[in-house]
């Protein structure tokens, strides 16, 4: 390595070419970032005392061999984003004072034949920088004041005509501007191919500057220290894909997300944010240098291309199948990423036939249920990481649907999925005004079942009590005595907010009035008014009625999808008990009292009922046809039945059900039967029978 201090345009004047590796990132600086460096220019220029101004370093490896005709362009490792910068700034002023010499050795034709252009190449060499893909084209059609191209570069563009913008803002100051141009210094970091690692030393320096993604890291180190063409050939059919594919803004904001939900699935486990790179070096157990043939390497970044294609596709609004989209769309809306490793491998399986696309929509709107009522419930959304961490690997391919259901249905503690009456209690009081996505929840309670859907966006959010501290004599003589307390309590919740066009129209008026003017409560279109217009006074009970209907609307919106103990025993781990009775009914069986009495009672059972199965479960021996019909807990002296019914739904004229809703208990269902030698064999037969109906109707 061999590093000289060196002013920045004698820099860009001896060198023959700036050449950017397809393995590095785009153009990457800001607004704020050229505004700093602007700022520096101006400064230093305007102040004699400053002799110079630091701006960084420039390292750079040579590309391959000089050539007689030539030298060989320099491979920029470090210092991208300053060179293209201030060719961009050149490039503007150039424009700016064409002639004209406000500084000495600063006219139009200089700049651009010094510090932008190879005036005596051809083709590629006449410019002195070459970005990447699109930055590319757009940074040689400014400099080389051509047409830009169609699909531009956003930050050479923006940035190019910021500088013009100052430039032009500060026309008198073009001396100053030159002059500060001119005491710019580099550290000129020139590296020997056969001596120096590009790949540590682009490491260690990437504290200077604009600080790199870990995204940036990730491909720099899969891509730097293979061999020119499979480099080459990795980044156009994998990488670039990748970046085309979530477009300039969403790559810089969002790749390093997918990097580390990729990771996550990968791993089992959620890397910090600041350490994805050390994770994925250690995941991917590459050597400095890949094979030449790229055997480790090949295999790695088409993976992640395809995993990146799952994540556009659910996150980037990218998928094409219409049900999907929706699906995806509001799950995204949710701002909850933790989901994303478990639907990158179901996306995988979907992709290779396991499952519909009816399954896979039931499965996002699982996840999104499943998330939703965990945050109205009060859990973090980090609670939620290591769930989703590892729920791929428990799932059965052969029963896709069912053991998705069952894995969400098994979680205990603070991964549960919250009951329906949890979460109809919990959306009913939380301030759900302040949640992370209002319009969300809205939106998804207006349309749901419409086939014609309305966008939320064309409307505000409105509390029908305002918000207003000091209420006006209206709304206090129709809350009561206690209207603050009352507005305290219910103002951001479900049962006060809706969705109008009329928001400023509404301001604080008096209920009958937003609900009877023009374009009020009565005459809105909205699925979410329709009740409001009939309500005769606002106050506490009024919200809490609305509150009542809303949050049932909620538990179908955001539905469980439970399966029955029965089918979710199989899925259960073993050694894990559910509930407090023993699980020892086999040894009970062998007893001959118990063992006759079963045998009394399945003859009977089967013989009434030929088309059961029966299926030997951890705690009890259950008979079904889709359905569990019936389940049989032996004891030491009778067997005790569960018929899957509802208590209310029996009929039992003889008395022999016991009411079991509430109560903690094994089996399907809430109708306790005992069976004894003592029993009527035909009426509890008769029974079964009820139970089998309900589930197998005409029949």
């Amino acid at each position: 390595m061999k590093a000289t201090e060196a002013g920045l345009l004698e820099f860009l004047r001896k060198s023959p070419q700036f050449r950017i590796p397809i393995y590095q990132r785009t153009y990457s600086w800001t607004e704020s970032e050229c505004r700093q460096l602007w700022e520096d220019i101006i400064r230093c220029g305007k102040d004699d005392k400053i002799p110079v101004h630091f701006i960084g370093s420039i390292v750079y490896i040579e590309s391959g061999p000089s050539q007689v005709s030539h030298q060989a362009p320099l491979l920029v490792i470090d210092g991208q984003q300053r060179l293209t910068t201030v060719t961009l700034l050149l490039a503007a002023l150039a424009d700016a004072i064409g002639d004209e010499e406000p500084f000495d050795g600063f006219t139009a034709r200089k700049i651009r034949n010094y510090f932008l252009l190879n005036a005596e190449e051809s083709g590629e060499r006449y410019y002195k920088l070459l970005l990447s893909q699109t930055d590319k084209a757009s940074l040689t059609a400014i400099v080389g004041q051509k047409e830009l191209p169609q699909e531009r570069s956003l930050r050479v563009t923006e940035n190019v005509d910021l500088f013009r913008s100052l430039i032009a803002q500060n026309k008198a100051d073009l001396p100053d501007i030159c002059k500060g141009i001119a005491k710019l210094v580099i550290v000129d970091i020139a590296l020997t191919r056969d001596q120096d690692n590009p790949q540590l030393i682009f490491e260690s320096m990437n504290s200077t500057g604009k600080e790199l993604s870990q995204a940036d890291l990730i491909r720099n180190f899969i891509l730097m220290g293979l061999e020119p063409d499979l480099q080459t050939r990795l980044y156009e059919d994998y990488w670039r894909p990748m970046e085309e594919e979530f477009g300039q803004q969403a790559y810089s904001e969002h790749f390093d997300g997918f990097m580390r939900r990729y990771l996550t699935l990968k791993k089992g486990k959620a890397p910090k944010k600041n350490e994805v790179y050390d994770v994925f070096k250690q995941f991917a157990r590459l050597a400095e240098a890949a094979d030449e043939d790229g055997q480790e390497v090949a295999p790695l970044v088409a993976e992640i291309r395809r995993y990146a294609r799952y994540f556009c596709a659910m996150t980037q609004g990218k998928e094409k199948e219409p049900v999907l989209k929706r699906a995806f769309d509001d799950l995204w809306e949710l701002r909850v990423e933790t989901a994303y490793p478990f639907l990158m491998e179901v996306y995988a399986d979907y992709e290779k036939g396991l499952l519909s696309v009816e399954e896979f929509v039931q499965i996002v709107r699982l996840v999104e249920a499943y998330v939703f009522r965990r945050l109205i419930g009060g859990f973090q959304p980090n609670s939620m990481l290591n769930t989703f961490a590892t729920l791929a690997r428990k799932i059965d391919r052969s029963n896709y649907m069912e053991s998705v259901m069952a894995q969400f249905q098994l979680m205990r503690t603070y991964r549960r999925f919250p009951s329906d009456e949890e979460f109809e209690r919990d959306i009913q009081t939380r301030d759900i005004y302040n949640f992370r996505s209002r319009a969300y929840w809205l939106r998804r309670l207006e349309n749901d079942g419409k086939k014609e859907t309305i966008s939320v966006d064309n409307y505000t959010v409105e509390h029908i009590l305002p918000q207003n501290p000091n209420l006006n004599g209206q709304w206090r003589q129709d809350l009561g005595p206690d209207w603050k307390r009352i507005q305290g309590d219910w103002l951001h919740t479900i049962g006060n907010l809706t969705l109008t066009g009329y928001n400023s129209e509404y301001s604080d008026r008096s209920f009958p009035e937003k609900r009877d003017m023009e374009g009020g409560f009565k005459q809105s279109p909205l699925r979410l008014n329709q009740s409001l217009g009939q309500v005769a006074k606002w106050d506490e009970q009024a919200i809490k009625e609305r509150a009542g209907r809303l949050a049932k609307q909620a538990v179908k919106v955001w539905a469980s999808q439970f399966l029955p103990e029965e089918d979710i025993e199989r899925y259960r781990p073993s050694g894990t008990q559910h509930g407090t009775a023993s699980p020892e009914w086999k040894d009970r069986l062998e007893q001959p009292e118990v063992k006759a009495l079963f045998v009394s009672f399945k003859d009977a059972l089967l013989t009434a009922l030929p088309d059961l199965q029966e299926r030997h479960l951890k705690q009890v021996i259950a008979f079904r046809k889709t359905k569990r019909i019936v389940c049989v807990i032996p004891q030491s002296d009778r067997l005790i039945l569960v018929l899957n019914m509802k208590f209310s739904e029996v009929e039992d004229p003889e008395g022999l059900c016991k009411d079991l809703t509430g109560k903690g208990h094994w089996g399907t269902g809430d109708v306790k039967v005992i069976y004894d030698e003592e029993s009527d064999s035909d009426k509890v037969i008769a029974l079964v029978k009820q139970a089998y109906r309900k589930w197998n109707p005409g029949t």
